[in-house]
């Protein structure tokens, strides 16, 4: 899998990118990403990428040119892209449907991380993108979304974890989508409350039956 990110900012991206999971899931050989900086595709010699919005609203938006630029370059070197647009707009990214992106081919992602007051919608009909939202609340920047997109969908990677870390997860199919059960370490007995006793019994039918007894919806 490899991941393209197109940001205004890519360097704020890079750190949590080359770290933990991701960064071994890198030494694995099973993703890699590419950072592009949008403001390389500016027109008429600014650096400017974004501009008013018709209408007379308050604030700036993406305009359509460097996009468009972008995204055609993009694909003229690295071929059919899968884009990708956080937006709060659209359906709440679920676990199911980050699986979903787990494919056996090799696979080009192309992310839109959207600035401002947001993009002009005339790329929409330009190209074939997926918009996803991590939530119903707005952020500054796409970054930290397409962030969460990249995490939540690189750790499902056939070992980029253990199978068994992945085994029973909340909201997985494991689970049939539900929250995962309440779980406990040492010490057994913590300022008065004790780990639950079915968990200390060694008995793997009893515990199973007490994990997914306790899953919630």
């Amino acid at each position: 899998m490899h991941i393209h990110i197109l940001s205004l900012f890519p360097e704020s991206m890079k750190t949590y990118l080359d770290s933990s999971i991701l960064k071994r899931a890198q030494e694995k050989g099973l993703f890699e990403y590419s950072l592009h900086n949008l403001t390389d595709w500016t027109v008429r010699n600014t650096r400017r990428v974004d501009d008013r919005p018709y209408g007379g609203w308050a604030g700036t938006i993406l305009t359509i040119e460097p996009l468009t630029h972008a995204l055609r370059d993009l694909e003229k070197e690295f071929g059919k892209m899968k884009i990708l647009y956080p937006s709060p707009r659209w359906n709440i990214l679920t676990q199911e449907k980050c699986e979903s992106y787990i494919v056996t081919e090799d696979i080009h992602y192309c992310l839109i991380c959207g600035h401002y007051e947001g993009i002009d919608e005339r790329i929409f009909e330009l190209f074939d993108i997926e918009e996803i939202s991590i939530g119903k609340y707005v952020l500054s920047s796409g970054e930290l979304a397409s962030l969460v997109w990249i995490d939540s969908v690189i750790r499902l990677i056939p070992w980029a974890l253990s199978p068994e870390s992945l085994k029973e997860e909340s909201f997985s199919n494991a689970l049939e989508w539900k929250k995962e059960y309440p779980q406990y370490s040492r010490p057994e007995i913590f300022e008065g409350i004790d780990v639950p006793k079915i968990l200390l019994s060694g008995d793997m039918k009893k515990i199973c039956a007490w994990n997914h007894a306790h899953t919630k919806e």
